[in-house]
């Protein structure tokens, strides 16, 4: 690493001051108060404001991560969509138990929720499937995701053929793709504030309920 890139990082600062996060003002349904934040860091001008760090726990109890996209919030799940034969796919088989972390830089703000996952119903994955602009349905078929490749002809070459493959027809959604549905048993907000005292509230699931509480920065 470069000098001047090891004192960029080591004395960059910033504070936080645009917002503050109070017991008086959030909603007692942690899902209505994240559905609040969404949509401001959207308002904000934040495209990719549904976009999120998923960890999983590897076989060797390895955490990883990777940025995947929120496509639902209902019925008190969290959706997304993914290849069933990728890593995470394959570490959610083994390990259902998952954490989602979102981070809104320009609000300030950061969502963690933690939660175990299961699989959507195969007609809710069909539906959505079908919803995908066609090039994204193709290489869904022509990725076989996390596998090692040769090379990038190797998979640009596939997907020509499976778009020939299906010239004029409906694209059919591969058997190992779809839906995963993460019901939340704690979800943590935070927000930035001066001086690095941070806003943190947390909802905790227990006997049926959310119970809320106050962490310290």
């Amino acid at each position: 690493m470069k000098p001047e890139l090891k004192d960029k990082i080591k004395t960059i600062r910033h504070d936080y001051t645009k917002h503050q996060l109070l017991e008086e003002n959030i909603d007692k349904n942690p899902l209505i108060q994240f559905g609040t934040w969404l949509h401001e860091a959207f308002e904000n001008g934040d495209e990719m404001a549904n976009a999120f760090s998923l960890s999983t726990v590897d076989k060797d109890n390895y955490p990883t991560s990777r940025i995947v996209l929120l496509r639902d919030v209902s019925n008190g799940c969290f959706t997304f969509f993914t290849n069933y034969d990728s890593h995470k796919g394959q570490e959610m088989k083994q390990n259902n138990k998952v954490s989602m972390l979102f981070f809104w830089k320009e609000l300030q703000r950061q969502v963690r929720i933690s939660g175990e996952v299961e699989f959507l119903p195969e007609i809710d994955s069909d539906e959505y499937f079908k919803s995908r602009p066609r090039e994204s349905q193709l290489a869904a078929l022509a990725s076989s995701q996390s596998q090692i490749i040769s090379n990038r002809s190797e998979l640009e070459a596939k997907f020509i053929e499976i778009t020939n493959l299906y010239k004029n027809k409906e694209v059919p959604k591969p058997k190992h793709w779809g839906g995963y549905s993460l019901k939340a048993h704690k979800i943590e907000f935070w927000q930035g504030r001066e001086s690095r005292l941070h806003d943190r509230i947390q909802y905790t699931f227990i006997n049926n309920e959310w119970k809320i509480e106050r962490l310290s920065p």
